[in-house]
């Protein structure tokens, strides 16, 4: 006998709920940090004949073979870690948005590293454009924070938890 409907089989996973205001929120300053990252890498990468200079201010005693060693590895060193970073944010607005909680604990974690970072930033000479761009990442990721731990985002976090399990 023919059946034009299977009659067994698993059911369809459930969608997935929107997350809410508060998430969607911090997912947004997420990539506004992200961008921010960006863009900072971009102008350390426009300003790189300044670095130069700035480097044998800092050493006048270093031969031009070990000028240009220090440089290199300042760009390269400069181009790692900005790719990492934007990697980061993007990486943590998509698990938080997808309701991971780790991901939240993580972003958590990554603020707290890179308040660190500011603190030791506000200790070094840096010109006045790099404190204002990392204060402005500081600040997107200030505000995704305080998103993510709101009562309505625990709720979230905890319902997309439960249906993963």
């Amino acid at each position: 006998m023919y059946q034009p409907y299977p009659t067994g089989g698993a059911e369809p996973e459930p969608a997935a709920p929107t997350p809410p205001p508060p998430i969607q929120n911090a997912v947004r300053l997420m990539y506004a940090g992200a961008a921010i990252s960006a863009i900072s890498l971009i102008v350390t990468l426009a300003t790189i004949s300044n670095l130069r200079t700035a480097i044998h201010n800092a050493n006048p005693a270093f031969s031009a073979s070990k000028l240009h060693s220090a440089e290199t590895a300042a760009v390269v060193l400069a181009i790692v870690f900005g790719l990492i970073g934007i990697g980061l944010w993007i990486w943590m607005a998509r698990a938080n948005r997808a309701g991971k909680n780790w991901a939240r604990i993580t972003a958590t974690v990554f603020f707290g590293l890179d308040t660190l970072s500011l603190l030791v930033g506000f200790r070094q000479a840096e010109p006045a454009l790099s404190r204002i761009v990392s204060l402005l990442v500081w600040l997107a990721g200030l505000g995704a924070v305080i998103l993510l731990w709101q009562k309505v985002s625990s709720a979230y976090f905890a319902a997309s938890g439960s249906r993963s399990r």
